[in-house]
């Protein structure tokens, strides 16, 4: 499994997972748990959405 997720989209991923399980404990709701997507993809560093389109904000290496 190749990594599909570069270090500013996983920081963004993390910072809106920490939201959303914020604000699903501070109202009690049950959608806190959606939080739970953008925290793993950014921990594994994968994106299955990312697949059929191709993409991937990882940055690639030059060569010289």
């Amino acid at each position: 499994m190749n990594t599909n997720v570069g270090p500013v989209d996983r920081t963004i991923r993390i910072i809106l997972g920490l939201v959303i399980a914020a604000v699903g404990i501070y109202y009690q709701s049950w959608w806190g748990l959606v939080a739970i997507v953008p925290l793993f993809t950014a921990f594994v560093k994968w994106c299955p959405l990312y697949l059929p389109f191709g993409l991937s904000t990882c940055r690639t290496k030059m060569e010289s």
